[in-house]
């Protein structure tokens, strides 16, 4: 692990989706090789369909970025970028927006491919736990993997969920 954080090497984030985060995000997912083809254009899909509508789309995205290039989406991370705490910086920050929602759970699926052990090193890390396998779901031989975690609600968010 780097000695350097997300903040302090430049990394910005937002939310608000630009017509731009299109071509940069075929690079970025491209770029991890882990991602299957279909994979890669449903990432630009729901990224289109946010653009087209908005908010009514009802995706929501977190992008990191240093110097106007696109460096993590979700929690994808650039392999140049990987190292800097950029992954647990956009999950904090995931785990914010669930709990600002007062949603009490974070499920995550993956696959269970020796490219996706870091992955799931990861999220084990972050504190989730495995809450099932689903045998050859992907393919033959790779397995979805669904981790959990539950999320403490925003005190704001639960009183307006129980107005």
């Amino acid at each position: 692990m780097s000695g350097r954080s997300a903040k302090s090497s430049g990394v910005r984030t937002r939310t608000r989706p630009r017509r731009s985060d299109l071509r940069a995000l075929r690079r970025l997912v491209e770029s991890t090789g882990v991602f299957y083809p279909e994979e890669i254009g449903i990432a630009i899909e729901l990224l289109e369909e946010r653009l087209r509508r908005g908010a009514a789309s009802g995706y929501e995205f977190i992008f990191a970025e240093r110097a106007g290039e696109l460096l993590g989406y979700w929690i994808a991370v650039a392999p140049a970028a990987q190292g800097l705490g950029l992954g647990r910086e956009l999950m904090r920050l995931a785990e914010l927006e669930v709990a600002k929602l007062g949603g009490g759970r974070l499920y995550i699926e993956t696959s269970s491919r020796a490219a996706y052990v870091r992955t799931r090193r990861f999220y084990r890390a972050a504190g989730y736990k495995q809450a099932a396998r689903l045998p050859d779901f992907y393919a033959r031989g790779d397995h979805k993997v669904v981790f959990y975690k539950s999320i403490a609600p925003r005190a704001r968010a639960r009183r307006r969920a129980n107005t």
